[in-house]
C-alpha cells in the first residue's frame, strides 16, 4: 500500500495535472483540508535541539511516504516546513525566553523543550495556550502541560517515549539454567514483581573460579535510572501535585521510602559495584552480568550500549507492592508556540504543527512502528513490552522544577548510599521545599538563594565557634 502510495503521488507531482489540494487527489489516509488555512508562503520552524533540517539521502519506504505527506502539507498550505536544531538540550529553555523576552516575532516558530525543562516555561509563561487539536497527541502529557485549566503544549504524538526498563542477557540467565521465557511469561500474568526479579538475581550470582569473587553479576545500569524505576514502578513520586497545581514534598511517603530502601538493598547486594555512574557501559559487553536497568533507547535505538550483548531481552521495570500496572518515569520532549503571536497567528501554527505531527500513510500500518526493533531483539520484548510501555507511561512531577540532574538527583538520589533512606529523605527536604516554592510562586528564586546564603553563613560561623571552643578545652602544651 506505501509502495502504490508513493508512486501514485510521484506520477501526481511529475504530471502536475493538478494541485494536491483539488479534493479528488488527496490520499484516502490524508486529513481532511483545513479550509482558509494559508501561510502566504511563510517559513515555519520547529525549532529542537537534534534536527538537521536535511532529509535522508536514499530514504526509506517510510520516510518517503513521510517526505511525500509534509510535500503535500506544503503545497497545500502554501508553507515550507523546517525542523532544524535551535539550541542545546539544555539551552532551549534560554533560547525560548530570548525570544519572548525580545518580543520576536519575525518567524513563525514552534519551540521543543525536553520534559524536564517544561517548569520554567509554564512558570514564567513562555507558551500561548494550546487549544486545537489536543485529541491528537498523548493525553498524560497534555495533562502535565495543563495549568489552571488551560494546556501550553504538546508532544510529537500519541504515545510515550518509554523509559526505565530492565534488559537481560539471555545467555547469562541460560548458563544459570534459568529459560528466559519465564520472565515474559511472568511480566504477561502479572507475576513480576520486586520478590520476583530478586529471585532471578540471586540464582545468576556465581563465582565460578571459587576465589571468593563474583564472576557473574546479576545487575548493573546507571544506578539514578534504579532508583527513579523502583520509586515509579511503586505508584510513588517525589512530589505530589495538588488539584490546585501545587507541588507537595512527597519523598518521605511510604511508597516512596519503600522504594528507596529497595534501591538501597538493591545497591549492596546485586549491582556490579562501581566507581563511575557510566561503570555499566564497561560491564554489560564483557557478558557477565544478568540484567541492565536502563533506558529503552539504551536497547531500542540499535546503536547503544545494550546491543554490545548477542542475545538479549527486556520487559517493564516489576511491580513494587503498592503498583497494580507496569509502568516507566516517562519524559516525552514537550513543544509550544512562544507567547510572542496573536491569537490567530497562533492557532494557525498548532494547526499546521498537528497536521505535521501525523504520518497518516504509515499511520494507517498500527504495527509500522514495530518494524526496526525487529531486528534487535525478540518478538516479546517488541510485542509485551515496548508496546505496552509506549502507551502506558508516568510523568512524574519532579519534571515541573526541573531534570532529574538538577532536582532529586543532586537533592537525593544521588547521595541515597549515604545514609538510611529516611534520613537521606530528611536531609533533602529543605532544598526540594524550597524548589516547589519557586514552582508555586510562593518564593521567588532571589529569597531562596537568600535564605541559603544566611543558611550557610550561620552554619560557618557555628563551626567556627565550635572549633574555637575546642581549641580553648586542649590541654595548654608542656
Amino acid at each position: 500500500m506505501k509502495k502504490i502510495m508513493a508512486l501514485v503521488l510521484a506520477a501526481l507531482m511529475v504530471l502536475g495535472c493538478c494541485s494536491f489540494a483539488a479534493a479528488e487527489d488527496i490520499p484516502e489516509e490524508y486529513p481532511e483540508i483545513i479550509e482558509g488555512l494559508d501561510f502566504g508562503g511563510a517559513t515555519v520552524y520547529i525549532n529542537d535541539w537534534y534536527s538537521s533540517g536535511e532529509r535522508a539521502e536514499e530514504p526509506t519506504e517510510e520516510q518517503q511516504a513521510q517526505y511525500d505527506y509534509w510535500d503535500w502539507l506544503e503545497e497545500t498550505y502554501n508553507v515550507k516546513l523546517v525542523e532544524i536544531k535551535l539550541g542545546d538540550w539544555d539551552g532551549m529553555v534560554a533560547e525560548l525566553q530570548n525570544i519572548v523576552s525580545n518580543k520576536d516575532n519575525s518567524e513563525l516558530r514552534i519551540v521543543g523543550v525536553s520534559g524536564g525543562f517544561c517548569g520554567p516555561v509554564l512558570a514564567n509563561g513562555l507558551f500561548s495556550e494550546w487549544t486545537y487539536g489536543l485529541e491528537n497527541f498523548n493525553q498524560a502529557t497534555v495533562e502535565f502541560m495543563t495549568i489552571g485549566g488551560k494546556c501550553y503544549g504538546v508532544c510529537g504524538g500519541k504515545f510515550f517515549e518509554p523509559r526505565q526498563c530492565v534488559f537481560f542477557n539471555k545467555k547469562v540467565l541460560e548458563d544459570a539454567g534459568i529459560k528466559w521465557d519465564e520472565i515474559y511469561d511472568a511480566q504477561a500474568d502479572g507475576s513480576w514483581t520486586w520478590e520476583k526479579m530478586e529471585s532471578y538475581m540471586d540464582a545468576v550470582k556465581a563465582d565460578k573460579d571459587n576465589d571468593g569473587e563474583l564472576d557473574v553479576f546479576a545487575l548493573t545500569g546507571n544506578f539514578d535510572d534504579g532508583v527513579v524505576g523502583l520509586v515509579v514502578s511503586n505508584d510513588a513520586d517525589f512530589y505530589e501535585k495538588t488539584a490546585e497545581g501545587k507541588l507537595v514534598y512527597s519523598a518521605d511517603s511510604d511508597n516512596t521510602l519503600a522504594a528507596l530502601n529497595r534501591a538501597q538493598e538493591w545497591n549492596r547486594n546485586y549491582y556490579r559495584p562501581y566507581v563511575n555512574w557510566d561503570d555499566y557501559k564497561q560491564f554489560w559487553p564483557e557478558g557477565n552480568v544478568a540484567f541492565l536497568i536502563g533506558q529503552s533507547y539504551e536497547g531500542f535505538n540499535g546503536n547503544d550500549v545494550v546491543n554490545n550483548v548477542e542475545e538479549w531481552g527486556c520487559v517493564c521495570m516489576p511491580k513494587g507492592p503498592a503498583a497494580e500496572a507496569y509502568t516507566s518515569a516517562a519524559d516525552n520532549n514537550v513543544f509550544g508556540i512562544p507567547a510572542v503571536y496573536d491569537e490567530e497567528t497562533s492557532l494557525k501554527l498548532q494547526q499546521i504543527y498537528t497536521l505535521y505531527r501525523k504520518n497518516p500513510v504509515i499511520d494507517a500500518d498500527e504495527d509500522a512502528w514495530a518494524t526496526r526493533l525487529y531486528e534487535l531483539t525478540d518478538e516479546r520484548a517488541v510485542e509485551e513490552t515496548y508496546a505496552y510501555l509506549r502507551e502506558n507511561g508516568t510523568i512524574m512531577n519532579f519534571n515541573y522544577i526541573g531534570d532529574r540532574n538538577s532536582t532529586i538527583g543532586p537533592n537525593l538520589t544521588w547521595g541515597i548510599m549515604g545514609g538510611a533512606a529516611s534520613e537521606q529523605v530528611e536531609a533533602a527536604r529543605l532544598a526540594m521545599e524550597d524548589m516547589a516554592a519557586v514552582f508555586n510562586g510562593d518564593k521567588t528564586q532571589e529569597q531562596v538563594d537568600a535564605e541559603k546564603a544566611e543558611r550557610d553563613a550561620a552554619a560557618a560561623a557555628a563551626a567556627e565557634a565550635a572549633a574555637a571552643e575546642e581549641a580553648a578545652e586542649e590541654p595548654a602544651a608542656e
